[in-house]
């Protein structure tokens, strides 16, 4: 596997808990170049997390703010995402191989050079679909390593 600190390693960060401050250091600290919101709409009633007002603190610190929509967990698969059914990974798997399989490749071959951190809102990382896009990029690549934060 890849060293975590070299540029083939893709950080997974959820802002739950966090202020944009917070997420904009740990970006910093962990080389990030790039910000990837897979949130199906950029909205927060968290403030500063909405595109607009993320995309500006990124901006600030020299870190490149995309959103992929295409990337998104369908409204009606989170809850039953968040409470670790298999189905509903199952069903993410799916539409990330169908539905947003250009979004991902896109994803995937940026992060092979570049460091990329994936955002959504939940910070445990294996509760949030993020997980499914970094599990299926690293058993293509098994040399890309994840950085959870």
């Amino acid at each position: 596997m890849a060293d975590p600190s070299g540029p083939s390693a893709v950080v997974s960060i959820g802002y739950e808990q966090r202020t944009v401050e917070d997420l904009v250091t740990l970006l910093q600290r962990h080389g990030v170049a790039v910000l990837v919101d897979v949130r199906l709409n950029p909205i927060s009633r968290k403030k500063g997390f909405s595109k607009k007002a993320l995309a500006l603190a990124l901006a600030d610190a020299s870190i490149e703010y995309r959103h992929e929509r295409d990337l998104g967990n369908p409204k009606d698969n989170r809850d039953p995402f968040r409470r670790g059914l298999r189905s509903a990974r199952d069903r993410y798997t799916n539409h990330l191989l169908n539905g947003a399989s250009a979004a991902y490749a896109d994803i995937v071959r940026l992060a092979r050079s570049t460091r990329v951190a994936l955002l959504c809102y939940e910070r445990n990382h294996r509760s949030c679909h993020r997980s499914c896009i970094l599990e299926s990029a690293q058993s293509e690549h098994p040399d890309l390593s994840i950085l959870e934060l």
